[in-house]
C-alpha cells in the first residue's frame, strides 16, 4: 500500500485529508510542528511527525523518519487578511516563508527519491485567490500565486521522470482556522479609511452563499493523486468550482 506525507495536519484541510487517505487504507505521515498535540490516535498506518516547513533540518529529519514517500501534499500554510498598508512586514515574510518557500523546500527535498523510483505525485494546495481577485488578501495571494507558477513549470520538468505535479485550489473555508490572524487584531490591519470598504466584504464572509469544506479539499486531493489524464488543476469546494467555470 502506498504512503502519503501531508504537511499542516494539526487542523483543517491537512487533518481531514490525512483522515480520508487513512480511511482508504493508505499509510499516512501526518506532519505538524507539534505532533504531541495531534488531534487523532496514531497507529502504524497513521503517524504524526514533527515538521516545520521553514526549517531545513526539520524537513530532512521528517523525511528520514517517514521513509519512502509515494505522494507529497504541500498543505501547510498561513493566512493573512487585511489592508496591505497596515500588514506588518514580518507577518508578510512569515506568510511567504511558509506558503511559498516551505512548499518549494519540501518539494525539492522529496524529488530525489521520486526521481530514483521513476514515480510519485506532488500535490500543492494553493487557493482560488489565484484565479479571481479576493479583496484584502494581496500578500497571501502573492504567496499562493507564486506556487501556481512554480507548479506549472515544475510539472514539465518532472514529467519525463515519471513524477506528476498537481494543484488543488480551495475556495473560502469559513469552518477552518486557516485564514484567522491569530496574532493580529483585525482592527490593526483594517483601520479607517478601509473600514467602509471592508464592512460588506466581512459581512459576505460571515454568511457565504458558497464555500469550501475540509472534506471538499480532501476529496480534491484524492482525485488529484489518482488522476492519470494529465489534468493539473483541481478546484475544491462549491465556490471554487464556480470561480473555475468563470475563468
Amino acid at each position: 500500500m502506498k504512503t502519503i506525507l501531508i504537511t499542516g495536519c494539526s487542523s483543517g484541510y491537512g487533518l481531514e485529508t490525512a483522515r480520508h487517505f487513512h480511511a482508504q487504507g493508505w499509510t499516512v505521515m501526518a506532519t505538524m510542528r507539534n505532533p504531541a498535540a495531534a488531534p487523532f490516535a496514531t497507529s502504524e498506518k497513521l503517524r504524526a511527525l514533527a515538521l516545520d516547513v521553514t526549517d531545513a533540518a526539520s524537513i530532512a529529519l521528517a523525511l528520514e523518519r517517514a521513509g519512502p514517500i509515494d505522494v507529497l501534499v504541500n498543505n501547510a500554510g498561513i493566512g493573512l487578511f487585511g489592508a496591505l498598508e497596515h500588514s506588518p512586514m514580518q507577518k508578510i515574510r512569515d506568510v511567504v516563508e511558509t506558503n511559498m518557500i516551505g512548499t518549494i523546500a519540501m518539494t525539492q527535498a522529496v524529488i530525489p527519491q521520486m526521481r530514483e523510483r521513476g514515480s510519485g505525485v506532488i500535490v500543492n494546495v494553493t487557493s482560488t485567490t489565484t484565479l479571481a481577485p479576493f479583496p484584502l488578501a494581496a500578500a497571501y495571494t502573492a504567496s499562493k500565486a507564486a506556487i501556481q507558477g512554480f507548479s506549472r513549470s515544475l510539472a514539465h520538468e518532472l514529467l519525463p521522470l515519471g513524477v506528476a505535479v498537481k494543484l488543488v485550489e480551495p475556495g473560502y473555508g469559513p469552518t477552518t482556522a486557516f485564514a484567522r490572524n491569530t496574532d493580529i487584531q483585525l482592527t490593526d490591519v483594517l483601520p479607517e479609511p478601509y473600514w467602509s470598504y471592508a464592512e460588506p466584504i466581512l459581512a459576505a464572509m460571515a454568511e457565504p452563499a458558497l464555500f469550501t469544506t475540509e472534506s471538499d479539499v480532501a476529496q480534491a486531493v484524492w482525485e488529484a493523486v489518482h488522476d492519470d489524464t494529465g489534468r493539473a488543476h483541481f478546484p475544491a469546494g462549491a465556490d471554487a468550482h464556480a470561480i473555475m467555470q468563470q475563468t
